[in-house]
């Protein structure tokens, strides 16, 4: 009897021994060690949490638990030793303030992390207000630099997932420099009168995936911008808004190619544009490419611009347009695109006189107009694109190589 209980009791030292190995060590912010209480400002609580979590050798965790939380700015910076989760389950506050920021362009910074998970369910409240009052981005391009409420440089294999941005001052996430790194369940909200507050804005990235997410902003859902490559965007809400853009591109030197960009499965309500791909005129050399870009299954509802080519985006008062776009734009899809549009222009593709858009194709569009502002139609210039199941008033009417008015949108 006396050996068979001491069989038990090995056996369950082992399997307790397994379970606390296969557990993340877990660092709560609100703990003794780290003292931080719901109310107070857990900057420096936070900054210690990650720092012994990114040193463990194994799988860790961080906890930010229920409740409201000041927090100045954050960057959290690896290569950790091991897998690491930050898990958020209260709210975040940034200052009111932009000027309060030490790392002027961003409130809370991701860097240099392999297999990172943000989750959690809590909220990072940029309370912006009162910066996009300040903002003047949209109309000067030397704007003064203004904090993004998440930003993610160079993190591969991870996860971002059930986290809610919210009123950032800038964009609400800014990815740049990742890899295979999904964002799914996410929750991205500023009031649509709110300036240059970009839900999701992917740079110099591969392989990322964002899905199942709720974006409403003052500014594109989801932009995509030079260098970005093998980019999924599938069941994301977007309203209110600009849209789901591709760019804009050409405004830089020396900008890389986008490829391999898949939108698929959306929904865009009241938004200033649907699906777009916007570059500038008068682009220096040399030229970059944006090519094999697909849209399908997608649903306007109430959508200014349901599908836009733009190649004479211009957002400030001065550009050049007589020198053309020489970004060159080929291999796009445009299928299965359903719904009503706010305006009779309902497909405006308008491409570049220098490098016209090649192997474009609309198949299966299917868009209204119910407004008194004219009939339905459509506009093709420097592009003739394969058409396939598109009412006659959508079947784009190529227009002249006459220079088109600028674009201020």
């Amino acid at each position: 009897m006396a050996l068979k209980l001491r069989f038990l009791a090995m056996l369950l030292f082992l399997l307790l021994a397994s379970t606390a190995k296969a557990n993340p060590s877990v660092f709560d912010v609100t703990s003794a060690t780290y003292g931080a209480k719901p109310g107070s400002d857990v900057t420096k609580a936070l900054a210690k949490a990650w720092s012994d979590a990114c040193a463990s050798p194994s799988a860790s965790k961080v906890v930010v638990p229920s409740g409201t939380y000041k927090l100045k700015e954050a960057t959290f910076r690896g290569p950790c030793k091991a897998p690491i989760e930050m898990q958020v389950r209260g709210t975040l506050q940034a200052p009111t303030n932009a000027g309060q920021f030490t790392r002027p362009d961003t409130w809370v910074g991701f860097q240099y992390i392999d297999k990172l998970t943000l989750s959690g369910g809590g909220i990072f409240d940029g309370q912006g207000a009162l910066a996009w009052g300040q903002n003047d981005c949209h109309k000067n391009k030397n704007c003064k630099p203004i904090p993004i409420n998440l930003r993610f440089e160079f993190i591969t294999n991870s996860r971002v997932q059930d986290i809610t941005s919210l009123n950032s001052k800038n964009f609400h996430m800014h990815v740049f420099g990742c890899k295979h790194t999904t964002f799914q369940h996410l929750t991205i909200t500023a009031p649509d009168e709110s300036r240059n507050t970009d839900g999701i804005h992917i740079g110099a990235s591969t392989s990322i995936n964002i899905t199942h997410a709720k974006i409403g902003t003052g500014d594109d859902c989801v932009s995509i911008g030079d260098d970005s490559h093998q980019i999924t965007v599938t069941d994301v809400t977007c309203g209110p808004g600009h849209g789901i853009s591709i760019g804009s591109l050409g405004r830089y030197k020396e900008e890389k190619a986008v490829t391999g960009i898949i939108v698929k499965n959306c929904t865009l309500t009241n938004t200033q544009n649907g699906v777009r791909i916007k570059t500038w005129p008068d682009s220096p050399s040399p030229s970059s490419i944006a090519s094999d870009i697909h849209y399908e299954n997608i649903i306007m509802v109430n959508v200014s611009n349901p599908i836009l080519i733009d190649q004479l985006y211009c957002p400030y008062t001065r550009c050049d347009q007589k020198p053309p776009s020489k970004v060159k734009i080929n291999n796009v899809s445009f299928k299965n695109i359903k719904g009503s549009s706010f305006t009779p222009l309902a497909i405006k593709l308008v491409c570049s006189r220098g490098v016209p858009c090649e192997n474009v194709k609309l198949t299966d569009i299917d868009l209204t107009y119910g407004g008194d502002q004219g009939p339905l139609t459509s506009l093709c210039s420097n592009v003739r694109p394969t058409i396939t199941g598109v009412k006659k008033a959508l079947a784009c009417a190529t227009s002249s190589l006459a220079p088109l008015p600028l674009s201020k949108k």
